[in-house]
């Protein structure tokens, strides 16, 4: 059998390569596909403006002219540059379960960054820590989550027998909704808010959501520096990312604490999980793909936090455990049963520590390898 690794060059090869894992993983029952139209918009170097501040290569595997694996390699200068490395990365790693497969496909990303002059390859990390990281080591029976990877056991295994090494592990947490909220909660509620002069916002629209989105942007690229992988956004990126995910989102589940001057200084955003009918809809959105999530949507037992941070001069106030408390009121009123952390980085102690108090116990575990080249 004749292996060969060619660069993406065409929209025919491009199509290849988005739709590749959904045969891989045809009989995976944990697998989510992707939503299509999202991976078209995220691929398009016209319409994804990360492509602009990196370079990239995209890559498939052939056997017999037939696509049996993927890899995309990243070089982040702006990343690079702020944390004076010469990293490059892989990300979007799926092939057929052949060790020769995966071997061929990361050379072609050692090679190619290589000759850029990087000195180490690490992942999988896309253009940012935003999108879907680390490789499942742990967690297999587990629901499948947005904005997750998922992979089979033996991918890890492949990276290791390759030569990668752990550079760092990511965790969640499945924590079981109260009945009732903690009432030292409430306690930390009223003597904070109402002594600082603090303002709680909830939303009922995505309308009076909007003005806030950038805001909390900006927000995250203050407090998000020391985060692994992390690139700060510039203003276009976050508007571009807030008409992404506005649509989506529901406003419900997001809460913002602001200080008098209205100067956003926390918040937190979840979402309903709607991995379920997104498998259902077999990550196509047009004819029945919408009934499927919007469904799923209002049935889904379990929440998904997604993003928080406090302001520096902030923290240790007890604000976490007010948007914790107000995340838990809104799902105990919605029916919601559990919660999940989505990831956090093995040594964000502060935040493990939030999850374990409240009864949270890690149920997945991710693994970001490095390679020196």
């Amino acid at each position: 059998m004749s292996l060969e690794i060619r660069e993406v060059s065409c929209k025919s090869d491009l199509r290849h390569f988005i739709f590749l894992p959904e045969k891989i993983h045809k009989n995976h029952k944990n697998w989510v596909h992707p939503l299509y139209i999202d991976e078209w918009i995220f691929f398009n170097k016209k319409k994804n403006k990360s492509f602009a501040l990196c370079d990239t290569i995209l890559a498939l595997a052939w056997e017999n002219e037939r696509p049996v694996g993927r890899i995309m390699g990243i070089i982040n200068h702006r990343y690079n540059n702020t944390h004076i490395e010469q990293n490059a990365r892989f990300c979007f790693l799926d092939c057929n379960e052949d060790i020769a497969i995966a071997r061929s496909l990361l050379k072609y990303i050692e090679d190619w960054a290589g000759k850029k002059g990087m000195t180490k390859l690490v992942g999988p990390l896309a253009f940012s820590d935003k999108d879907p990281q680390g490789i499942l080591t742990e967690g297999f029976e587990e629901p499948v989550l947005i904005a997750m990877n998922y992979n089979f056991p033996w991918m890890k295994d492949y990276l290791e027998q390759t030569g990668f090494e752990k550079e760092v592990d990511l965790v969640s947490y499945k924590v079981k909704i109260p009945e009732r909220i903690p009432e030292y909660i409430q306690k930390v509620y009223d003597r904070i808010i109402t002594s600082n002069g603090y303002i709680l916002h909830e939303f009922t629209s995505r309308k009076s959501l909007k003005p806030w989105i950038v805001p909390i942007f900006r927000l995250i690229n203050e407090t998000y520096n020391h985060i692994y992988g992390f690139i700060p956004l510039t203003e276009q990126e976050m508007h571009e990312m807030a008409s992404r995910y506005l649509p989506v989102l529901n406003p419900r589940f997001i809460k913002i604490i602001s200080n008098p001057e209205n100067e956003v200084i926390a918040f937190v955003i979840s979402m309903p999980e709607l991995s379920e009918g997104i498998r259902k809809a077999k990550g196509r959105i047009l004819l029945f793909g919408w009934y499927f999530i919007l469904s799923e949507s209002k049935k889904t037992k379990l929440l998904t936090m997604l993003l928080g941070a406090i302001k520096e001069s902030q923290r240790g106030k007890g604000l976490d455990s007010i948007l914790g408390m107000k995340i838990l009121e809104s799902a105990h009123q919605t029916g919601m049963k559990v919660m999940d952390s989505h990831l956090i980085l093995e040594y964000n102690t502060r935040m493990r520590s939030e999850y374990e108090r409240i009864g949270g116990t890690i149920n997945r575990r991710f693994r970001v390898f490095g390679k020196i080249l």
